[in-house]
């Protein structure tokens, strides 16, 4: 995968992460949620940016492992809400997370063979 598809399923990732968002119920928790959620599923396009701009490997692993991280708490956000039952439309839900898990595998390996670069 280049960088110009891995950026657009960033964007897509973020995207959906809006429409997910965008269907909770108006309460405290799901507005707490949707804010939370919003925050951090649209990160890792934004700093995925910052990374291919990186003024060192060290900074391109520092910026990725940011990106990490942020898709690894919307995961945990995505699982909290399923099992909240806070959003009654389960199709963007579970694409979400599909995706979320597959990106989280994606910049894990990247990082990994960044790091092994670095030696």
């Amino acid at each position: 995968m280049n960088k110009q598809e891995l950026e657009s399923r960033l964007i897509v990732f973020a995207a959906t992460i809006i429409i997910v968002a965008s269907k909770f119920e108006k309460n405290y928790a799901g507005n707490h949620l949707a804010g939370q959620i919003i925050r951090s599923g649209t990160s890792p396009a934004l700093n995925y940016g910052e990374a291919q701009s990186a003024e060192s490997s060290k900074d391109f692993i520092h910026k990725m492992g940011i990106c990490l991280k942020e898709l690894r708490e919307t995961f945990v956000c995505l699982k909290i809400i399923e099992k909240s039952n806070l959003i009654s439309d389960l199709n963007y839900l579970s694409i979400a997370k599909k995706e979320g898990n597959e990106l989280i595998s994606i910049f894990v390996s990247s990082i990994k063979t960044a790091k092994t670069n670095l030696k």
